[in-house]
């Protein structure tokens, strides 16, 4: 499945305009984002914390408008913690995200 660029390239776009560096910058940020908060979740042991942390990534998704990203997140919040399916479910985002990035990253 490949990665769905959709309004989260729209935000970006509106956000950076016609500077390049700019919207390779708010990739990046988005991508750190991503992966810490993945972290977050990948570690958390106690329903607190990952529900904290399923929250900060739908978070993340929702102020990038990154909808499917959304809709993982939700799944994790309502989700056991550590459940593999949506552990893995939201890596395979990510990596999609990753390799959909321009060669400059």
């Amino acid at each position: 499945m490949a990665y769905e660029h959709g309004a989260f390239d729209a935000t970006l776009r509106a956000a950076a305009g016609q500077d390049p560096a700019l919207l390779a910058e708010l990739r990046a940020a988005f991508c750190d984002s991503l992966d810490r908060q993945f972290d977050l979740l990948r570690r958390a042991r106690c329903d607190g914390n990952w529900t904290v942390a399923a929250q900060r990534l739908k978070g993340l998704a929702t102020s990038f408008h990154a909808g499917e990203l959304i809709d993982l997140a939700e799944e994790a919040i309502a989700a056991a913690p550590r459940e593999p399916t949506i552990l893995r479910r939201i890596e395979q985002y990510r990596d999609r995200f990753v390799a959909s990035a321009p060669a400059a990253r």
